[in-house]
């Protein structure tokens, strides 16, 4: 980082150098840009959330940069209902939908304007473009998103100004939030709707999807080849290697990576990944690529790091290959979105009934959750711009509701026998198994976006031998 700005090595500007640094410069205003391939999808979501709330404007902000450090800040990560309305990544910006007389809404888009190079503030200020790098003008941000686009810096006055009554979502972006009167409840109720928007994907977000499971499948496999490595290192490595992936082929990891070896595996989201990579031991990897549109795969494979699975953890692998299996099967149109849930518990119940690790019979252990002991989490979630897409939705329309095609989803039944576990045999204790896929609804049945992975044990066998560094 460079010293000089964030230690105050330099004091005060000259009329020289002022005049030096304003003066010289080249015209970079791109005027052929083409519009988005994402903008018609977009508009088409504005449309919906439109019909929902006539005569009320709308503010969906895309946030701004957050500190890590002193002054030092995380990557820019814009809101997703942001992006999902405007195809948008710019930071500091909003979404207005203003209401008209017909009861539809005029959109605009406030963006952070490129600096003027007849101001110092584009080489001194706080968001000064010499530092922060090259951002679009409106004009190019006109072009680009199909949407009027307006300077940010006028944005809270706009807003201050009156108008229609105001929804706005909360906690994005905390100047904009004070400009305007709104109520709690009627918020809320914005974010509900713009979840509520993102349950059934449009074919250009399936085809992002898509290709951020492709890519995760060649991150999995850079992985395996780089198990000696990992051995010789530790968790880390795995780490490095499948963010390596994703940095390549989209914009980071959509969550925090799994790499989690032995006992770690028996941890649902262990994200340290600082422990050792032990021949013998199971890798549970749970990574997913963000694409550079920002939706994210979501994937676990486990893997025995010597090639080949123990007995007992065999026994466990397939417990849980079979209970995803019968979570496949019910997944189809129609059926209740918590059916694909259910079957692979009860699936998983009723051999821990059989290994003796829960009271029988099967029916009455996963009718009071006895299996929750070693399964711990449910069996899947929707996927999308986030990994655990739609939370806010409605719950008659998801986790209550029928799955229909267009929807996206994770099956990724587990058993975790932690440690410490004195209720099962030694030979079992710090063994964790997870198997995650994405799943597509169509409207046949469904699709594996992540069929390119292996998933049986003899297939994951076969596949270590094959990549195995």
């Amino acid at each position: 980082m460079a010293e000089g700005r964030r230690n105050g090595l330099y004091s005060g500007i000259s009329e020289e150098l002022s005049t030096l640094m304003r003066t010289r410069w080249a015209d970079t205003e791109r005027r052929d840009l083409p519009l988005d391939e994402q903008a018609p999808y977009a508009a088409a979501r504005r449309a919906s959330l439109s019909a929902r709330f006539p005569g009320e404007r709308l503010v969906i902000p895309a946030g701004n940069l957050k500190v890590r450090s002193n002054d030092d800040t995380y990557p820019f990560r814009p809101y997703s209902a942001y992006v999902h309305l405007t195809g948008d990544q710019a930071r500091d910006g909003a979404l207005v939908l203003e209401p008209r007389a017909d009861g539809g809404h005029d959109a605009y888009c406030y963006q952070l304007p490129r600096d003027s190079r007849d101001d110092d503030g584009f080489w001194t200020g706080a968001t000064a473009e010499l530092w922060m790098g090259r951002r679009r003008s409106l004009a190019e941000a006109r072009s680009v998103l199909g949407i009027e686009c307006r300077d940010v810096r006028t944005a809270a006055a706009d807003l201050a100004a009156g108008g229609a009554p105001t929804r706005i979502v909360r906690g994005v972006d905390p100047a904009l939030e004070a400009a305007v009167t709104t109520d709690a409840a009627r918020d809320t109720e914005l974010v509900t709707a713009l979840d509520d928007l993102r349950v059934i994907k449009d074919a250009w977000e399936i085809a992002e999807i898509r290709g951020a499971v492709d890519s995760t499948v060649r991150g999995f496999t850079d992985v395996v080849g780089e198990l000696s490595n990992a051995v010789e290192t530790s968790e880390r490595w795995i780490e490095g290697t499948f963010f390596r992936r994703a940095r390549l082929e989209g914009n980071a990891v959509g969550y925090g990576s799994i790499c989690a070896a032995g006992e770690h595996a028996t941890i649902m989201h262990w994200t340290d990944n600082d422990g050792p990579v032990r021949p013998g031991d199971l890798l549970l990897l749970d990574a997913g690529v963000e694409s550079r549109t920002l939706y994210t795969a979501d994937v676990t494979r486990t893997l025995p790091i010597s090639g080949r699975f123990m007995p007992v953890q065999r026994q466990v692998y397939d417990a849980v290959y079979e209970a995803q299996e019968a979570g496949f099967a019910a997944v189809k149109p129609g059926a209740k979105y918590r059916d694909f849930h259910e079957a692979a518990q009860r699936s998983l119940a009723a051999r821990l009934v059989e290994w003796g690790f829960i009271e029988g019979p099967a029916e009455r252990a996963y009718e009071l959750g006895l299996q929750r002991r070693f399964t711990m989490a449910g069996t899947g979630h929707m996927l999308g711009l986030d990994v655990h897409d739609c939370a806010q939705a409605h719950t008659e329309g998801y986790v209550d509701g029928v799955l229909e095609p267009g929807m996206v989803l994770t099956v990724e039944p587990g058993l975790y026998f932690q440690a410490d576990d004195l209720s099962v045999p030694e030979e079992w204790r710090g063994i964790g198994v997870r198997i995650e896929d994405d799943l597509l609804v169509t409207a046949e049945g469904h699709e594996n976006l992540s069929a390119g992975l292996p998933r049986s044990a003899d297939e994951i066998e076969a596949w270590l031998d094959r990549h195995a560094g």
